[in-house]
């Protein structure tokens, strides 16, 4: 009788939607700040529909674009606070915890697409990755932003003597903000949520992204110049709280460790693949395409490189020399 009554105990648990925790349903809510139609939206929906079949359906992604969840300070705050699950965000925006994530964007740190991928897969990211551990956010993989180039409403930009004087937004990190002064621009910190109605009202004449986000926010409808300086390689860290990866079993915390990497690497292969086919694009739009004297870039941002020595480290910089070569 007693083993009878276990048995309809357990029965009367199962109905009742009571489980182990290794069992349990979690939903991990993802937010973005780029539109639906960019490469880090498109891989997130394929991430989350593959997570969902390999689990079983106990692992639930939700994806958030276009800033619903915050922008990225914002979503940064949540996941150290444990209030936002989870987040693809710009690796340099990390600044706002250490400041030894600034060094990713190092002006001219990556001659390549690869070398930036070998440093952050590597000894970098991993470094990296162990600092926003003891913050509370667990790493699952560095996917891409890619590299930035340079547009305005005033004239060509070929060299750095041409950006004197123009307002430039950037991300409102203060390494950024240094390169462009470095520059002889004026740079302006600006959320990316208010950047387009900054440029269309003037006030600010250009500003600085890969050419997947000129094109995805249609900047190129207020936007007449584009300069192909890629002056800077920018990551994107997907990345969970570790109360919502603490939900999770061993087994499942593995399926999307390794479906984070393979949809990274898709996400990369869309960006590389992507680069020219936007750059076409932008031009078809009517966008003046300019010839970059990179040389002159390159020579003109060598003091926020032993400007920011101090900042970042010896090793930490020993990295990026070792990897960028």
């Amino acid at each position: 009788m007693r083993k009878m009554g276990f048995v309809l105990l357990l029965a009367l648990f199962a109905i009742s939607g009571i489980v182990s925790p290794a069992a349990a349903q979690t939903t991990i809510k993802i937010g973005h700040v780029l539109n639906q139609d960019h490469s880090w939206n498109v891989c997130l929906l394929g991430f989350a529909e593959e997570v969902k079949s390999e689990t079983g359906g106990r692992v639930l992604i939700e994806v958030f674009p276009g800033a619903q969840l915050g922008n990225e300070k914002d979503v940064i705050e949540g996941l150290v606070m444990q209030t936002i699950d989870g987040g693809l965000v710009g690796g340099g925006s990390f600044q706002s915890i250490e400041p030894k994530f600034g060094i990713e964007a190092l002006p001219y740190a990556w001659p390549s697409h690869e070398a930036a991928y070998n440093a952050l897969d590597g000894e970098l990211g991993a470094h990296l990755l162990a600092i926003l551990e003891k913050q509370g956010v667990v790493g699952l993989a560095w996917w891409e932003n890619g590299f930035r180039h340079m547009t305005n409403n005033q004239r060509p930009i070929q060299k750095p003597e041409d950006l004197k004087g123009l307002k430039i937004r950037v991300t409102p990190d203060k390494m950024r903000l240094d390169t462009f002064n470095a520059l002889g621009a004026s740079p302006m910190p600006i959320n990316f949520g208010e950047l387009y109605t900054a440029l269309q009202q003037g006030v600010v004449d250009g500003q600085e992204n890969p050419y997947a986000i000129i094109f995805s926010s249609s900047f190129f409808e207020v936007q007449k110049y584009l300069a192909p300086t890629g002056h800077i390689w920018g990551s994107a860290l997907l990345c969970v709280n570790s109360s919502v990866w603490g939900k999770l079993s061993k087994e499942d915390r593995a399926t999307v460790m390794r479906l984070a990497a393979k949809w990274r690497d898709e996400q990369r292969r869309q960006t590389c693949e992507q680069e020219n086919e936007f750059l076409e694009k932008l031009k078809e739009k009517g966008m003046q395409v300019s010839a970059v004297d990179k040389e002159a870039f390159q020579k003109a941002v060598q003091g926020v490189w032993a400007q920011y020595e101090g900042v970042f480290g010896k090793e930490l910089m020993d990295l990026v020399r070792k990897y960028g070569k």
